[in-house]
């Protein structure tokens, strides 16, 4: 099956050694990330995040690419370049990643 981009919402939890801001409850990461399937996107992806230290809890698909168009998802310039970058690389992209705090 051929690689394909998915996109990823991963909730991380604390651990000793994540490099998360003091005070923070956790983060929010959104990622790209390439596989045969979807599972397999999610699959390495939670690899890669425990290499990182990272603890993840809970991960929201939101598809590949076309899937997210027809959906009508805007999808600008700089987002579609970090998919592009996931796919040559056969890696998983932390486009971004939003703390949380007690109270958020």
């Amino acid at each position: 099956m051929a690689q394909q981009v998915y996109t990823l919402l991963v909730e991380v939890g604390r651990a000793a050694g994540d490099g998360l801001p003091e005070g923070s409850t956790g983060a929010g990461l959104v990622c790209y990330a390439s596989g045969g399937t979807q599972d397999e996107a999610v699959r390495e992806t939670i690899a890669v995040l425990k290499q990182a230290d990272l603890a993840p809890l809970e991960v929201q698909a939101y598809g590949t690419l076309d899937e997210r168009l027809a959906e009508g998802h805007e999808i600008p310039d700089e987002e579609r370049a970090l998919m592009t970058r996931a796919l040559d690389e056969n890696a998983v992209i932390v486009a971004q990643m939003e703390p949380f705090f007690p109270g958020d």
